[in-house]
């Protein structure tokens, strides 16, 4: 059976308060994005970041409280390995809206629809996720293999244009019996035109964008339950890191592009993730073909706190790297010029 000293003994009154607060906060940012559909700025969306990470610090806060050390360390070390997942992730919603040429002016509401989406698609597979960890200890072993390859997947291989052809040549052939305008009407997702009712580009983005949160959350939930087997502490750590993404898309803008070693960053995080469940995997071994089906006593266990500042030592590392080294400096205006021979090709924003 798997360990469960990692789950925090909160009370279900906590929870439930915590998911209402949660939801009535989501809920207020998706009316405020539909009722004032613009584009913030620096201002307004540093100062909802900076909101935003003070609420996931508060909780967290709220957790040592609550249930103790441990635990409000698994929450912080999920959070910040959650929020720098989703970070990466803004790369590919802004290769998107460059695709699609979505206007400045509706892209909150896209980004506000990218974020539900992977809510409840991560919300899915934290509940099999946790299903199927309590009663198959061998999962870590898939999981921490699974981190392994993503992680030398994202060092090693390389982004291309190509790629990105064949995701949006994906959504061009799963839609392509649907009638499609060549521009938007505004925010809708359908309109008039001569008398016939089509869809937008919009339909096209939100497929791209709900197929792309897929993948994301196929690799960041094994992520996370090598940190902690708490389904609450999963779940709200997803929460939080996903919450001022919108404004966070706003207020990098040009410095993503500079942020060229953090996929390697996020490499080295998922390459320790997968190891710790390695390990955890031996500590409760059940196979009956390892040591004869008993925990394999040798197999160390490493702690949230251990976890923690690999985490965020690595993060801040690979930042610094990114903008202050001469490496860092040289790879990012390589990426600016590629991006800027990208941009000039002809039939970028086709969308049919």
């Amino acid at each position: 059976m798997p360990m469960q000293t990692g789950e925090p003994t909160l009370s279900l009154q906590f929870e439930v308060i915590s998911f209402i607060v949660l939801g009535l906060i989501l809920l207020f940012d998706l009316l405020y994005v539909v009722k004032r559909p613009h584009e913030p700025s620096m201002k307004e969306s540093g100062l909802w970041v900076g909101f935003y990470v003070s609420l996931a610090i508060i909780f967290g806060g709220l957790l040592f409280w609550q249930a103790g050390p441990e635990y409000g360390q698994q929450f912080m070390a999920g959070w910040i390995t959650e929020y720098s997942l989703s970070v990466d992730n803004l790369f590919v919603f802004i290769i998107i809206m460059a695709r699609f040429s979505v206007p400045r002016k509706y892209q909150q509401e896209v980004l506000m629809f990218g974020i539900i989406i992977a809510l409840i698609l991560r919300g899915i597979f934290i509940m099999a996720g946790a299903a199927v960890i309590e009663n198959f200890s061998w999962v870590f072993y898939i999981f921490g293999a699974f981190l392994l390859f993503t992680a030398w997947k994202q060092a090693f291989e390389k982004e291309s244009d190509e790629e990105d052809e064949e995701d949006t040549g994906l959504v061009s052939r799963l839609t392509r019996r649907l009638p499609v305008s060549k521009e938007f009407d505004g925010n809708k997702l359908r309109t008039t035109i001569d008398g016939r009712r089509v869809f937008t580009p919009m339909v096209m983005v939100f497929i791209t964008i709900g197929m792309t949160d897929l993948l994301f959350a196929v690799d960041s939930i094994p992520a996370i339950f090598g940190l902690t087997q708490s389904a609450f502490i999963v779940f709200t750590a997803n929460i939080f890191a996903l919450m001022g993404l919108r404004q966070l898309y706003f207020l990098l803008g040009g410095l993503m592009d500079r942020l060229v070693f953090l996929k390697h960053g996020l490499s080295i995080i998922l390459a320790f993730i997968g190891v710790k469940l390695v390990f955890h995997a031996m500590h409760v071994n059940e196979l009956p073909f390892l040591n004869g089906g008993k925990p394999i006593e040798w197999a160390p266990e490493i702690s949230t706190n251990l976890s923690l500042v690999v985490i965020l030592g690595t993060i801040v590392l690979t930042t610094v790297l990114s903008l202050w080294s001469p490496w860092g400096k040289k790879m990012a205006a390589e990426a600016a010029v590629a991006h800027e021979c990208s941009d000039a090709k002809p039939g970028d924003a086709d969308t049919k």
